[in-house]
């Protein structure tokens, strides 16, 4: 009787296992709902590294040249994706990217590039024993670059 039971049990979980798949390979994004959780990702990332490099910065979290040197990298090497996520179409739905982008992705790629210049400068000072004094004017490039795109290209500041 245990053994009837616990096949039962098993039967069970894979049936709902199979549906819920089935359900979800049934219910996929379209490439601009993707790019745009893409997209998002990305800065979610950059975002969770670049919080505490400008707690640092700002007096609010003690510096540790290490962590800051982590996090600028880890930013650096995460500047090279979002621009994958903004694909035509994508500038509609759950998203603060302007349609702008669309009209005046030169200028948005040119600001998106910058971006990556300057993070990626911000991980060489850290990884080269930057104290914070010499830190805090390229970490300052990096925010104005972010700004840059922010101000012109997203709906909430």
């Amino acid at each position: 009787m245990k053994n009837l039971t616990t096949k039962k049990i098993v039967l069970t979980i894979a049936t709902t296992l199979a549906v819920g798949i089935a359900a979800n390979a049934m219910a996929k994004n379209t490439p601009e709902e993707d790019a745009i959780k893409y997209r998002q990702g990305a800065f979610t990332m950059i975002g969770h590294h670049f919080g505490p490099m400008a707690a640092m910065v700002k007096g609010k979290m003690e510096f540790d040249a290490e962590a800051f040197t982590k996090n600028a990298e880890a930013v650096a090497a995460l500047s090279q994706f979002p621009i994958h996520g903004f694909i035509e179409g994508s500038y509609e739905g759950e998203t603060d990217a302007k349609k702008e982008i669309a009209e005046n992705m030169d200028d948005f790629t040119e600001k998106m590039e910058t971006f990556k210049i300057e993070a990626a400068n911000l991980a060489k000072v850290a990884a080269d024993g930057g104290d914070l004094a010499a830190l805090k004017p390229a970490f300052g490039k990096v925010g104005q670059s972010c700004k840059a795109c922010h101000t012109d290209y997203r709906e909430k500041n």
